[in-house]
């Protein structure tokens, strides 16, 4: 029994004929071949091409790049099998080849396999088994050309997952510090995604001279359509703060905007607040997000109050309320998403937030760029020996105040 020929590429979707190019000097070999296979050609399941010796045969295959298998033999005018097969490999990689050579010929077969033959066939041939011989090298490479195809695909893939990276890393703040002639406040942050794009987001601008808006946010799931729903997030947010409106109404806009719009189950974890540099104070709200913590200048830590807001992008009534805490001088604000306490290690170990705490507390009084890297580091560090199974975003601010006489141009 043959073995099936299948091609899952164009021209199997197609129903094409499988393409073999028989390079052979002996004029009744075409009559053979055509008569031998007759149903197969009949029903397009098989088309020959005939070339009298090597240099026909490489002019045919330039003329037309649709050949699966070239059958050949050895000994020809002009340009030999041999002389061909090397060619072959050179020009026409994916191609398959099959020799014919005079039975106990084994110095010429050798040297054709070892110049990337695929199978032989001995003279006089026996049909029969040159149509398995044929249908097993069709099925090879079509194997092969699938492989590359696959192949292809996958780097033009890889070359969009790359744009897209840097298509989110411009949507992410990069410029550090990003208010150099503001000496009332620090701000740092950093995004690790668990792919090359991920569904974390993190963004920070002066709404006027002395209102910094910031937001932190965990869109559910990794990957392209994470990063596509963190860019509309985020987006959205802005256009929302840009209104004026309060943190409670800003996450209120964006949810209906997102649960009306959405195509797929996806959600969104966010943290949005506006810090008054004149004052510390910070009014936020809360959309299902973990609490941010505040560093105080003494050591002390406490978690921001949640505010009963559920995800965004999922609840058409879901509701958003807004509070109010201060930071003072010396304070420090660091928001974070899940993928850093829900680390692991190789021992399926969280690094926890407890852990997190612990570290942060030692970071006291230093700015907001060396809380972020310390904590970093110390993830890092803890689940070095296992794969990073999700993003991992964190952001600090550090209040530090005015004096009188101070000017606070961004």
């Amino acid at each position: 029994m043959r073995p099936p020929v299948t091609y899952s590429g164009r021209r199997g979707q197609q129903g094409m004929p499988h393409r073999i190019l028989v390079v052979d000097d002996e004029p009744d070999l075409e009559l053979l071949i055509s008569q031998r296979f007759r149903k197969r050609i009949r029903s397009q399941e098989l088309d020959f091409t005939f070339a009298g010796n090597g240099v026909e045969a490489l002019e045919k295959l330039g003329a037309d790049g649709e050949m699966d298998v070239v059958l050949t033999d050895i000994n020809m005018p002009v340009m030999d099998g041999l002389t061909l097969l090397s060619r072959l490999h050179e020009e026409h990689p994916l191609l398959r080849s099959v020799i014919v050579s005079a039975y106990g010929d084994m110095a010429n077969i050798r040297t054709a396999l070892n110049r990337g033959a695929y199978d032989f066939l001995t003279k006089p041939i026996d049909f029969q088994d040159l149509e398995i011989t044929l249908d097993k090298t069709i099925h090879e490479v079509t194997a092969r050309k699938q492989a590359a195809a696959d192949r292809d695909v996958l780097l033009t893939l890889r070359k969009e997952l790359e744009i897209a990276r840097r298509i989110q890393e411009s949507l992410v703040p990069q410029k550090f510090p990003p208010f150099p002639n503001r000496q009332d406040l620090e701000v740092y942050g950093s995004m690790l995604p668990a792919t090359q794009v991920g569904g974390d987001l993190f963004d920070f601008y002066f709404l006027d001279q002395d209102r910094l808006a910031f937001t932190i946010g965990d869109v559910s799931g990794k990957g392209v359509a994470s990063a596509m729903m963190m860019a509309v997030t985020r987006t959205l947010l802005r256009a929302s703060a840009m209104k004026g409106l309060a943190p409670a109404a800003c996450l209120d806009e964006v949810n209906q905007i997102l649960r009306r719009e959405r195509v797929s189950a996806m959600f969104v974890t966010c943290f949005y607040g506006v810090l008054d540099t004149r004052t510390g104070e910070i009014e936020y709200s809360n959309a299902g997000h973990n609490p941010p913590l505040l560093l105080r200048a003494d050591g002390g830590l406490d978690a921001t109050e949640l505010t009963g807001g559920l995800v965004m992008g999922q609840f058409a009534r879901a509701s958003y309320q807004s509070k109010r805490t201060r930071l003072g001088r010396g304070d420090t604000i660091v928001l974070y998403t899940d993928g850093i306490t829900e680390a692991m290690n190789a021992a399926r170990e969280e690094y926890s937030e407890p852990r997190l705490k612990s570290l942060l507390a030692h970071s006291a009084g230093k700015a907001a760029e060396d809380c972020v890297r310390a904590a970093m580091e110390d993830v890092n560090s803890f689940s070095a020996s296992a794969p990073q199974s999700d993003d991992m975003t964190m952001l600090a601010i550090k209040y530090i105040g005015t004096t009188a006489g101070e000017g606070k141009t961004q």
